[in-house]
């Protein structure tokens, strides 16, 4: 295997250092210059990697979802599980993520959605892109679960992932309002509902 070379790496040190401080103070609420001083990473070098402060926030969530879809592949894959299983597990591990005080772990999908989707038209397909990407997967999960007969739903798979999709975006951001685990616990509910777990 070749070794990333130092374009790529100066590239993903700035992506990854950019996670924690856009977690925690919002796409707009970041300097340019904070995030190159904390990578570490001359400033000038900036626009070698990324033409504007918009394409990068492009790129920051392109890999974002990139990493996000590949866990959440691992997560609805996991052996000796029933697709049920595997789709409460990921609602699980999206409670603990958004629930947790650690901005790295942070979805930025939640953090980003409301501020940059009437900013920046790029920075929306992105965010499009990546969420449409969670929905289909979860989509397939629940289509399998139905077949396999782990669950049960009332309407069509794809809706189905929206709806559940939709109810969790809205819990996060609900949790950051009130500041309880509350509307997490509110989605769990509902979400066994929706997927005729509700007595099980």
């Amino acid at each position: 295997m070749a070794r990333p070379n130092a374009h790529t790496d100066t590239r993903q040190e700035i992506l990854d250092t950019a996670y924690g401080l856009v977690g925690a103070k919002g796409f707009s609420g970041v300097g340019l210059n904070e995030i190159l001083a904390t990578a570490g990473v001359p400033k000038g070098s900036f626009y070698h990697y990324f033409g504007s402060k918009e394409a990068f926030g492009e790129a920051l969530l392109d890999d974002y979802f990139e990493t996000y879809l590949a866990d959440l592949d691992t997560t609805l894959a996991e052996l000796g599980l029933s697709h049920a299983e595997r789709l409460m597990n990921y609602w699980r591990k999206w409670q603990a993520t958004q629930g947790s005080a650690d901005y790295q772990r942070k979805c930025l999908a939640v953090k980003l959605a409301a501020e940059v989707s009437d900013l920046s038209e790029t920075m929306r397909r992105a965010l499009k892109g990546g969420t449409a990407g969670i929905i289909e997967r979860l989509a397939r999960a629940i289509e399998a679960g139905v077949a396999e007969g782990s669950l049960t739903v009332a309407g069509e798979p794809h809706t189905t992932a929206e709806t559940l999709y939709h109810v969790w975006l809205g819990a996060s951001l609900m949790a950051k309002i009130v500041r309880t685990d509350a509307p997490f616990d509110a989605a769990m509910a509902t979400t066994r509902q929706i997927l005729g777990l509700s007595s099980r």
